[in-house]
């Protein structure tokens, strides 16, 4: 009798138990793949790159924000498998931060595309940006925008009970009201906006990648193209939760019975979803590895050393060199009269010349 109780037991309890498993596995190989690899990211261009384009120093925004992010997991881990001991102010202060990392990536990517965009659609507008050196400015006000943005996660974000082991999993929010307004914000500004702008500017950009006569560029661009698409593919559960959260607002007292299959589905999803955005903040040094393949390692420089002082080195001159491709056609057709009315105006310096100094 006993046997078979705790047998039952056992079959009743492993589906949580083994759903602690994999998500400590997950969280586990995220933190020991993701923070030497980001920490490796900021040490190799703080150290190694001394001359940095926009693109590696939005490259290094993007890894401190990763890592900020990675180093917390230990703290979930532990909470997972045990409870959560550190108290509701650690709670609100952790999640305050993810969620300010979570804006901050999305907005350097966001610009990282349009910095692509014009530098090979624009190349006038590029060259006088990057003389203006705006970058510095714009980082403030990414990464001000990005903490202002997240306020909302401080009053709504609390420690609750599941079964019986307290959680900092939940957020309470005092009125649908208020629940509206924050999963809105959260949606809007941290996804839909921001790719709508990608989606443009990569629409653009996609028939001109092929035809780049600079092969730096075209390693850029492709470079930057991956750590968009598995940006997108890692937050895209999460902010589909959210959009069904807002559908469920929308429909809970016309259709209660839709309401509650919806609720679920979000539910199984958040496992997914939670996942998805620890292994987002991994992927990038990865990505980075593989472009680095192409260049030679040597005892004194590694490979993904040389793959950023290859972007920065071919930085400067983008806008003036892909100039040259955009306008290659019309160069071509005009050169001949060019060169006609430069040797007449040669030939008038020449004869003026030997008028004011007669032999």
């Amino acid at each position: 009798m006993n046997h078979s109780a705790e047998q039952a037991s056992l079959g009743e309890m492993a589906p949580e138990e083994l759903g602690t498993a994999v998500a400590s596995v997950i969280l586990g190989l995220s933190f020991l793949v993701g923070a030497p690899g980001n920490l490796l990211v900021i040490w190799t261009i703080l150290r190694h790159v001394k001359q940095r384009s926009h693109t590696v120093v939005l490259i290094l925004h993007l890894a401190a924000a990763d890592l900020l992010v990675l180093i917390t997991l230990p703290l979930w881990i532990y909470s997972l498998v045990y409870t959560w001991v550190f108290g509701d102010a650690l709670c609100k202060a952790l999640v305050y931060m993810i969620n300010a990392c979570m804006y901050s990536s999305v907005f350097l990517i966001t610009i990282m595309s349009v910095e692509r965009f014009m530098a090979v659609r624009h190349p006038f507008a590029s060259a006088d940006w990057k003389r203006k050196k705006a970058l510095s400015k714009v980082l403030l006000a990414l990464w001000t925008a990005s903490f202002l943005f997240s306020i909302p996660v401080i009053p709504t974000q609390v420690v609750g009970n599941d079964d019986g082991k307290e959680q900092c999993l939940y957020r309470f929010y005092t009125s649908v009201a208020q629940e509206l307004v924050c999963v809105l914000l959260e949606t809007l500004v941290g996804y839909i906006i921001p790719f709508t702008i990608l989606v443009v500017c990569y629409g653009c950009l996609c028939s001109r990648i092929t035809q780049m006569t600079f092969k730096s560029k075209r390693k850029s661009t492709v470079l930057i193209t991956s750590i968009v698409i598995v940006f997108a593919i890692c937050w895209t559960p999460h902010h589909i939760g959210n959009i069904l959260s807002l559908i469920n607002l929308a429909i809970a007292d016309s259709f209660p019975e839709t309401a509650e299959s919806l609720e679920d589905v979000r539910s199984t999803m958040s496992f997914i979803a939670g996942a998805m955005v620890f292994i987002s903040s991994t992927v990038n040094p990865i990505l980075y590895m593989f472009a680095a393949r192409s260049f030679r390692s040597s005892l004194r420089d590694t490979g993904i050393q040389q793959l950023f002082r290859h972007i920065s080195s071919t930085a400067p001159g983008e806008g003036n060199r892909e100039l040259s491709f955009v306008s290659k056609r019309h160069n071509n057709q005009t050169s001949s009269s060019q060169c006609v009315s430069e040797s007449k105006d040669q030939m008038e310096i020449l004869i003026k010349m030997c008028e004011n100094n007669p032999s």
